[in-house]
């Protein structure tokens, strides 16, 4: 039996705890002190995530940076796939960005004369990093963590959203909620919901992200009416630790070794960079080395655990341990040591480029329903530069969570239809049961192979083909899953409900890499294998429809900055 939902109501209710979640509960109540906030978690509030792990932001602050130049950076990158005012958004809003950090207590490496320090970073035309030392993340978020106290919104930590609730004309009318602990339902009644879980970049084998990124956000924004855009851009890094079978397996090495000396080998001993990079070697592009890497271990000349070796001993035990300590601390605890020998490593996936369709507030198509941080898509085109993912998560919550309270402040309350929350509360305790043959685990690494298998940074139709099958039969058979238990504390059956929203975000991403025939940054076709911007400088848009997930496509508005244009128009 179905316990009765506890119901709460709120005005803005934010799901997901990153910097983009707080920023957009900080935010909305600043801009309206006296609307009932409620911040919803997966896990514990400030914690976990991944904006916690963030090695440092990108903001235009030196004397010979500006927003323009940021911003033509972004785009540039992203091969001009980007929402133009997104990116400008991301660039114009970063300074401001850093000076709030500062306010609330951030302390940023300094150089000599006491200023920021701003150093280079792999995608900038100049130096424009801030961090604080190898804590950025951490520095970032207890602060951010330290103002949610200060604001006082009501917190439910440990709960897992189910799904958005609409009203009968389609609006938001709030979310059906379950706590992971004690296994109850809640219905939480909100005039308006700020999404911002994370991604989904765990959908394959090898993955950096934290675990509990299971593409909630976008799954549940997706089933409400949503647009998912870009969903085929998945940004991977070459050099994350290959330790499978290990929950360990994907953390990151520097990728900075492939420039500084480190040697990348196959299982035939050859350096193999000479093949596909001869010039650059390991010191190519990141999209070229993982493209490389990802073929070696493809046709078979990878390493024991799917990766191929990387060697840095050479550089010294003694330099390695100064530069890099919480590198070689982590490289140690898989069992090897980069400082005596070669590691495995292999392609991982990052960080997830697409997502909701969003205007630069964060609204979505769906009233009174706003996305920010890695749910949303657009800001960053084809591919991704690292320091601008957390900078977008920030500028883009602060913005959500202000029009979030405007928007609640200005709406009526309204009750949610009356049968969604109780057939989603159907649906999600349907999960429990006797226990059976397969397990979600089981079924979890069944797609994250066909996703690396036929969707990985190297595809083609065949391969897409074959994902998609594969998904379409893990759907069916994730449809028949039980977890045996009670409702409290059950990890099984939060994996099931895991599963099904990773399924979800896996039909769109292989569905918008089948539609898109051509090669654009990070999503390369083997039998497209050119950049077509005449055919092509059109993003893909998801959607669900009544018979099934819908694509479609929409040509980018060039609003600032056209393909070899020397200034953007600020």
């Amino acid at each position: 039996m179905i316990p009765t939902p506890d119901v709460i109501e709120t005005d803005v209710a934010v799901v997901g705890s990153g910097a983009a979640g707080l920023m957009a509960a900080i935010h909305a109540s600043a801009a309206r002190p006296d609307l009932d906030i409620t911040v919803v978690s997966k896990g514990i509030i400030g914690r976990s995530g991944c904006s916690i792990m963030v090695v440092g932001l990108n903001a235009s602050r030196g004397p010979d940076d500006s927003v323009d130049r940021h911003f033509r950076d972004i785009v540039e990158r992203g091969l001009y796939l980007n929402d133009q005012e997104l990116a400008w958004n991301l660039a114009a809003g970063a300074p401001s960005v850093v000076e709030e950090l500062e306010s609330y207590g951030c302390y940023f490496d300094r150089d000599p004369n006491g200023d920021i320090l701003l150093t280079p970073f792999a995608g900038q035309s100049t130096n424009r990093h801030v961090a604080r030392d190898s804590q950025t993340g951490f520095e970032i978020m207890s602060r951010l963590r330290d103002q949610i106290y200060r604001v006082r919104p009501r917190l439910l930590e440990e709960v897992r959203a189910l799904d958005l609730l609409l009203d009968d004309d389609g609006a938001v009318a709030g979310l059906a909620l379950l706590d992971i602990n004690s296994g109850r339902p809640l219905i939480l009644k909100a005039r308006s919901v700020v999404v911002a879980t994370g991604g989904a970049s765990t959908l394959y084998r090898v993955s950096s992200p934290a675990r509990e990124k299971t593409g909630d956000g976008m799954a549940m924004s997706l089933r409400a009416g949503a647009e998912l855009r870009d969903m085929e851009m998945m940004f991977f890094l070459s050099v994350g630790l290959a330790a499978a079978p290990s929950l360990s397996s994907g953390m990151l090495l520097a990728e900075v070794f492939r420039r500084i000396g480190g040697e990348l080998r196959n299982s035939d001993g050859e350096r193999f960079m000479a093949t596909y990079e001869p010039e650059a070697m390991e010191a190519s592009g990141t999209e070229e080395a993982v493209r490389a890497l990802y073929t070696e271990i493809k046709e078979g000349r990878g390493s024991p655990h799917g990766g191929v070796w990387i060697d840095v001993s050479h550089l010294g035990a003694e330099l390695l341990e100064e530069r890099f300590p919480d590198v070689v601390e982590r490289s140690r605890l898989v069992g090897t040591d980069i400082t005596t020998g070669p590691a495995e490593v292999a392609p991982v996936s990052h960080f997830q480029i697409g997502g909701v369709v969003i205007d630069t507030n964060g609204e979505t198509r769906v009233p009174g329903l706003f996305v920010a941080g890695e749910d949303a898509g657009g800001a960053h085109g084809a591919a991704w530069t690292g320091g601008n993912g957390i900078v977008e998560a920030m500028v883009f919550g602060a913005r959500a969570g202000r029009r979030a309270a405007d928007v609640a402040s200005a709406r009526t309350r309204s009750d949610p239809a009356a049968a969604q929350g109780a057939e989603t509360f159907r649906h999600c305790f349907g999960f429990l049961g006797e226990g059976g043959a397969e397990t979600a685990v089981d079924l979890a690494s069944e797609l994250k192979e066909a996703m690396w298998q036929g969707a990985g940074p190297v595809c083609d139709r065949a391969g897409l083909d074959g994902a998609q099958e594969a998904i379409h039969g893990l759907k069916a058979r994730a449809s028949r899953l039980s977890a045996t238990g009670p409702a409290t504390v059950n990890v099984a059956w939060q994996s099931i409900l895991d599963l099904h929203n990773q399924i979800a975000v896996a039909e769109t991403v292989v569905a918008a890499a089948t539609a898109r025939e051509e090669s654009r940054g990070v999503h390369f076709r083997v039998d497209h294998p050119d950049r077509d911007d005449a055919g092509w400088l059109r993003y893909t848009v998801a959607s669900a429809q009544p018979r099934g997930l819908q694509i479609s496509t929409r040509p980018v508005q060039l609003t600032r900055l056209q393909p070899g244009d020397q200034r953007s128009q600020a």
